[in-house]
């Protein structure tokens, strides 16, 4: 028997990962009154990619305010984008605030979930077992490593790792690095490093649109400000908002908001002044069709002389460094391999199981979806944060990951209450959502004829096509239970 129905203990919640939308979600069910929630991290410590990922120069492209969760503002983010170990801070802070730590279960990795008709079965790399009614997947957008498959990439003599396994051990001043990839990631780092490192040189496979957005330092006066008067901070928090909007609309829909951002990274292109350097720096797409990266100090930092871009492409690694396909040798002592996450992996490699044996590998055989984003079809009781075709090349994750966690504490109080005993979306219903989310997406820069982390294996955009208050309306509305298949408990016994 479950151990919950009418009038007798809350369902047990496990969250799986305790990053930030783990975190908020644990938040969030604290705030309810829910306190029959554990949380499971396979690491050492909470954060997320703010944990694992500690490369020079990590930041967040999201502006600091804009990347807070909205019942706890932080006056006092040091920059408008903030380095990524303050960020770690903020949530960890935060979460302690709210006792939310003491839940926190580290070095656990969750390896096999599965549904047993009644109740979820979770067993742990440690061969540990849990048991839970709720199981909330909270396992983040970017956690899984891409390892390029470069010949003799293990035969380097020295130091390689990729850039969410950085290896602070290993000196990088006045050393010669090779940062492989073109994303926010190898942006970061080259800009960074170029200040550091005797010479550094980055391998493109493509070229990447940047937008010159300013990092800017906020000062002691503005923070005593922002301390003294805290309603200061909802206005900063709703005027980022308002100005990261410009972006979320641009990607949606064509319009001016579009035509403004493509002329900024154009014009931008306009200050590398070697033309061949130019040229070679030209993507050959849009500008938002892959993810925009943004950057102030990119182009200046790639025209120092002790930068290279070389893209002639990688054909192998030999101990001494890198063989480009012209049979060039480029040595080095570090190699940086800033080549990104697998974004579809969602909850893998993590196995789950849910009715009759289906397997989360057969349910997604042709791509990962979800219902609204957050539920399964043949899963029950499981719930996904970010999840498939949830808004994460919109706008900030932490506003969406607030709305999932308050769509997710409605179902865990109905199921608290004894009214219904498991939930899954229905296959029709969840059929028509993603056949609304793939008929809408013709007006998006995402189709507008590029390779991005947002194509799905079925070759369509894994994203959010619509305005972003539609999504956060559709994870407020009240659910409609005919598109749902809902079990009920059973009636309490009647009293002799």
């Amino acid at each position: 028997m479950s151990q919950y129905s009418s009038g007798s203990a809350a369902p047990q919640v496990a969250i799986i990962g305790a990053g930030m939308s783990g975190l908020c979600m644990a938040m969030k069910l604290g705030a309810a009154g829910i306190d029959s929630y554990e949380i499971y991290e396979k690491g050492a410590d909470v954060g997320g990619t703010w944990r694992e990922n500690r490369y020079p120069g990590l930041s967040c492209d999201v502006p600091s305010p804009f990347y807070s969760y909205t019942f706890a503002p932080n006056p006092d983010w040091s920059r408008r984008f903030s380095a990524g170990d303050q960020i770690q801070a903020y949530f960890k802070d935060t979460a302690r605030r709210a006792g939310v730590l003491d839940r926190v279960r580290l070095d656990t990795e969750i390896v096999d979930a599965a549904f047993d008709g009644e109740r979820w079965q979770l067993r742990a790399a440690s061969g540990e077992t849990f048991a839970a009614d709720v199981v909330v997947a909270a396992t983040g957008v970017l956690h899984q490593p891409r390892i390029p498959d470069i010949p003799g990439l293990d035969s380097f003599a020295g130091a390689a790792f990729h850039s969410a396994r950085w290896d602070e051990s290993v000196p990088l001043d006045g050393r010669r690095v090779a940062v492989i990839g073109t994303g926010s990631t190898g942006v970061q780092i080259v800009t960074e490093l170029s200040k550091r490192a005797a010479k550094v040189t980055q391998f493109q496979r493509s070229a990447q649109w940047i937008a010159p957005v300013p990092n800017y330092t906020y000062t002691s006066a503005f923070k005593r400000v922002l301390h003294r008067f805290p309603g200061l901070n909802a206005l900063r928090y709703r005027g980022t908002a308002m100005q990261y909007g410009l972006f979320t609309t641009a990607v949606v829909r064509p319009g001016w908001q579009r035509r403004l951002i493509q002329a900024v990274c154009r014009l931008n292109l306009l200050t590398i002044r070697d033309r061949d350097l130019r040229r070679r720096m030209t993507p050959d797409y849009e500008p938002m069709c892959r993810r925009l990266i943004m950057s102030a100090g990119y182009y200046r930092a790639i025209q120092r002389p002790n930068v290279e871009v070389v893209d002639a492409g990688i054909d192998h690694v030999e101990p001494r460094g890198i063989v480009t396909r012209d049979g060039r040798l480029h040595e080095f002592d570090v190699i940086a391999l800033a080549t990104g996450f697998d974004a579809h992996a969602f909850v893998r490699p993590m196995t789950v199981t849910g009715y009759d044996g289906l397997t989360l590998e057969e349910a997604w055989a042709d791509g990962p979806h979800a219902h609204r984003t957050v539920t399964l079809p043949g899963f029950p009781n499981l719930f996904l944060m970010l999840g498939p075709n949830s808004p994460i090349g919109n706008t900030s994750l932490v506003p969406l990951a607030e709305s999932q966690a308050d769509f997710v504490v409605r179902w865990v109080q109905r199921i608290a209450s004894g009214r219904v005993r498991h939930v899954a979306p229905t296959a029709e219903a969840t059929a028509a959502f993603n056949r609304s989310i793939r008929d809408n997406m013709h007006d998006t820069v995402w189709v507008t004829g590029c390779d991005s982390w947002y194509i799905g294996p079925d070759g369509q955009p894994t994203m959010w096509p619509f305005a972003i208050d539609e999504f956060h309306r559709m994870m407020a509305a009240t659910p409609d239970d005919r598109e749902y298949d809902i079990r009920t408990a059973p009636a309490p016994p009647v009293a002799a």
